[in-house]
């Protein structure tokens, strides 16, 4: 596989702006493995191999459990999740297929029933953003596998 266009370096404005909504998701007070798992499973759903390796890669830095993650793509199948974790991936499946129907009613009142209006704004902004990073790396064939955690690339030694 090889990239068709390094958007990091094409187009450093775009890049800023995205970084920027990026940190606001990480900064906006939802718990980061939450973001993880959302991250993971809209990645999984848009079929990003680039942002799946990142993100898998991200939430065992961060203690998730190899389980978790390999179960993810059936996570209703399972007793491996909250509540608030069924109702933030139901938020997520429904945002990431919008283009199939409109959020059920349904859906946003079991996310209403875990999550404040502000953490609901937010947690939108997180399936936004990560929807967004997907269609970018697969258009221009982002190439997967490189991608090491935060923890590695500054050295920091993570507890389990």
């Amino acid at each position: 596989m090889h990239p068709r266009i390094d958007f990091f370096h094409t187009s450093p404005k775009a890049l800023q702006a995205m970084l920027a909504l990026q940190a606001y998701v990480n900064d906006s007070g939802l718990d980061p493995k939450l973001l993880q798992l959302v991250k993971v499973r809209a990645s999984q759903m848009n079929g990003c191999a680039n942002c799946l390796d990142m993100h898998t890669k991200e939430a065992r830095a961060d203690g998730e459990s190899e389980q978790r993650l390999y179960l993810l793509n059936a996570w209703r199948e399972t007793p491996f999740y909250s509540d608030k974790e069924r109702a933030a991936l139901e938020w997520t499946e429904a945002l990431t297929n919008v283009t199939n129907g409109h959020v059920p009613d349904a859906v946003f009142a079991a996310a209403r029933e875990h999550f404040s209006e502000d953490e609901l704004v937010n947690l939108s902004l997180a399936v936004t953003t990560i929807n967004a990073w997907n269609r970018l790396s697969i258009a221009f064939r982002t190439v997967p596998g490189s991608y090491q955690p935060r923890a590695h690339q500054m050295g920091a030694v993570r507890s389990a």
